[in-house]
């Protein structure tokens, strides 16, 4: 999970606000860094004040109408940003980061959600021979057997990658 340090070198060390934090938790404190333009951004980290772990970060693009947040298991059960806008999990910090970075510097940027994976040097190398005969790029692959794996769980049959 992103540190303490981490977030406050992404916001420069800016803080608009901050406030105890109720979500069941004890001990648990909010920091907020908003930009001021409510077409700009805002983002939150919240944290244990004694161990200083971080439970959750948020970042809201108000211009684009989306929010992303990365957090600790099952933290917070509330999923609304503001508005009508939901929270988008993230699954790694560097996706937080690199997100964050964008925002904030009204970049464009890529809106999927960064799944990270482990895999052996074989599997890999497997992987990689099949997106190259399916004439994919490994990403391309990857990202179809994922859904196609996901269309299974979920009850639906598409058989595009085996």
């Amino acid at each position: 999970m992103i540190t303490l340090k981490k977030w406050m070198e992404l916001v420069d060390y800016k803080i608009t606000e901050g406030s105890d934090w109720h979500c069941g938790e004890p001990d648990m404190y909010s920091l907020t860094y908003w930009n001021g333009d409510h077409m700009g951004y805002s983002t939150n980290i919240v944290f244990n004040t004694k161990t200083q772990n971080v439970h959750l970060v948020e970042i809201c693009d108000y211009l684009n109408n989306r929010a992303y947040r990365r957090m600790v298991d099952k933290f917070c059960d509330d999923n609304v940003a503001y508005d009508d806008v939901k929270f988008v999990g993230l699954e790694s910090d560097d996706d937080f980061i690199q997100k964050t970075i964008a925002i904030m510097n009204g970049e464009d940027y890529d809106t999927r959600v960064t799944i990270p994976i482990e895999l052996s040097d074989e599997e890999l190398l497997r992987l990689m021979i099949m997106a190259q005969e399916r004439d994919m790029s490994f990403n391309d692959f990857v990202g179809v057997a994922i859904m196609d794996y996901a269309k299974k769980i979920l009850g639906e049959t598409n058989e595009t990658t085996e």
